[in-house]
């Protein structure tokens, strides 16, 4: 029975940890001044990656653990003005109806508070949900910089989900020629001692099959052997909401009533490419919590900021 509740403790932890975008120390959710020519530098540095990488897409992913925390990054280019980018993304309401493509994001509500904008994403299982039955976490939202080619959107919270702490999400932009746009989806997560054990033993029986991006080498046949563990389990939500946010800017060209149903469709075919690594639901499923849960979301959102009659 101590087993059973052990891994069934560390499977929440997991699930609702990974799919927080990301996470660091505290220090970090402050505006590095050099933010604009550090992406700069990036692109430049790994612009052959981004023609030829094992997405086959414009998209590289950089992962790495040490002792308290895993760190995951992820870069591509998105074929959208760097305006519209900033457009969409600098609304946190948008953010919303983003992070609610994850199949664990269950809803998602923004409220305006003094100084900053608060985000709550309900956590929970990959499979229909009320909102009742999941876990909310909550974090804020603010735009850490906005230049003429270059943003940078941070989400914190000090406390995240069983003892798990400084929390932050990050997204950066940067604007390229040819109406194209760089971006960076970065994040990672502080935890302790006690998760790490129960982490090992979640990652070596219950998601012993799930992998990540990351090539660590090569089987008898040739076949890539990929990341596992807590490093491999980030990767995928990386790449989960890197994917998301292209959905999202996507359906922007649609007529409104048919952005959801585009961006439901457009994020399961994009992530279908990748079964061994993002495969969880059928479509058909999906699509069908999908739809339940953005009414839910749409009933929960009324509650937190009523609109005015």
């Amino acid at each position: 029975m101590l087993i059973s509740k052990s891994v069934s403790r560390i499977f929440f932890i997991l699930t609702a940890v990974v799919i927080l975008f990301f996470a660091g120390h505290a220090a970090a959710a402050e505006k590095s001044p050099q933010g604009e020519k550090s992406l700069q530098e990036i692109y430049r540095r790994n612009s052959a990656k981004l023609e030829k990488n094992s997405f086959g897409l414009p998209l590289f992913l950089e992962s790495f653990e040490s002792d308290n925390s895993v760190n995951v990054d992820v870069y591509g280019i998105f074929n959208y003005p760097f305006s519209s980018v900033v457009s969409v993304l600098k609304v946190p309401r948008n953010w919303c109806d983003i992070v609610s493509l994850h199949p664990n994001v269950k809803a998602c509500t923004y409220k305006e508070i003094p100084k900053f904008e608060q985000l709550t994403f309900y956590v929970g299982r990959k499979e229909y949900q009320p909102p009742e039955d999941t876990r909310p976490v909550i974090y804020n939202y603010r735009i850490a910089d906005l230049q003429q080619g270059y943003l940078d959107i941070i989400l914190t919270t000090d406390m995240g989900p069983f003892g798990t702490k400084n929390h932050k999400m990050r997204f950066e932009a940067l604007r390229l020629d040819g109406g194209r746009t760089f971006v960076h989806v970065s994040y990672a997560y502080s935890d302790s001692a006690a998760l790490r054990l129960a982490a090992k033993a979640y990652f070596a029986t219950l998601a012993r099959s799930k992998v990540g991006f990351t090539v660590t080498g090569t089987d008898p046949k040739g076949k890539p052997i990929y990341i596992g563990g807590p490093r491999g389990s980030i990767e995928r939500n990386a790449v989960r909401y890197y994917y998301a946010i292209d959905a999202f800017m996507s359906s922007m060209s649609h007529p409104e009533h048919s952005r959801f149903s585009r961006r439901i469709n457009d994020w399961y075919d994009m992530t279908s490419h990748y079964k061994k690594q993002l495969y969880d639901l059928n479509k058909e499923d999906y699509l069908s919590f999908k739809t339940k849960e953005q009414q839910n979301q749409l009933t929960l959102q009324q509650l937190a900021s009523p609109v005015p009659q």
